[in-house]
């Protein structure tokens, strides 16, 4: 059976629609949830690695404990690449800072539907290059990571340069949200209220929000897309290849 684990930061912040995705294609799911104090597995205990988003940010540590094991299992399951890696938001902000990537605060909060375009760099990039050029996810974030070394640029919007990053043939990083369903919206404008900010002139308010929900109907495809290349490159590894040279 393929297996998938899930690092997950909120109640609230779960795997959304790659969990159907996963059902589908007969993974087993486990999980390390970070606010019950659950503990990270072994490195080679999975096919597929999912970091999810959060409230807090990669350089809370005193808040955060956990997250220098989590940063160090990161990294570990990145330099291995015995597994393919999917990072979302604070996800893919803790992939860039492994990977030497500094992640820093975005001149604006990015909330709300906006769209994002493909990098040239991105028809290099196996995951990226049948994509539309241009397609509109949902944000909902402040920081910013730059692109890490040896990655490729894939996309950017008008409030974010950096909204996307391939590292290896095997590791994604997203800014924005493919997984979202309505209900995961839904969820993210209860939890996170007190971040809505309206002086940001990349701010879309509630009600804007919800009467852009169809925009889910075209990014699950988007996701399904690239777990499917993602899944189908999880046993490459650059690493076992330079050694067996």
């Amino acid at each position: 059976m393929k297996r998938m684990h899930i690092l997950q930061h909120e109640p609230f912040e779960d795997e959304a629609a790659i969990g159907a995705w996963a059902g589908e294609r007969g993974y087993s799911i486990s999980r390390t949830k970070f606010f019950c104090d659950d503990t990270l597995p072994e490195t080679d205990s999975f096919d597929l690695l999912l970091i999810m988003g959060g409230t807090m940010n990669i350089y809370e540590e005193k808040k955060y404990p956990w997250l220098v094991d989590e940063k160090a299992f990161i990294a570990d399951v990145l330099l291995q690449g015995q597994a393919s890696v999917l990072g979302v938001c604070l996800g893919a902000q803790l992939m860039a800072d492994c990977l030497g990537g500094p992640v820093t605060c975005n001149a604006h909060r990015e909330i709300g539907w906006f769209p994002v375009e493909l990098t040239e760099e991105a028809r290099q990039s196996p995951h990226f290059r049948d994509w539309p050029q241009t397609f509109t996810p949902f944000h909902w974030h402040g920081d910013t990571f730059a692109i890490p070394p040896d990655s490729i640029h894939i996309a950017s919007s008008e409030a974010c340069a950096h909204q996307a990053f391939v590292y290896g043939d095997r590791a994604v990083g997203l800014q924005f949200h493919l997984e979202y369903y309505t209900e995961s919206i839904e969820a993210m404008l209860e939890f996170c209220e007190d971040e809505l900010d309206s002086t940001s002139p990349f701010y879309q308010d509630p009600e804007t929000i919800r009467r852009e929900l169809h925009h889910v109907t075209r990014t699950i495809p988007l996701l399904h897309r690239l777990l499917d290349s993602l899944e189908a490159v999880r046993h490459y590894s650059p690493c076992q290849k330079e050694s067996s040279s």
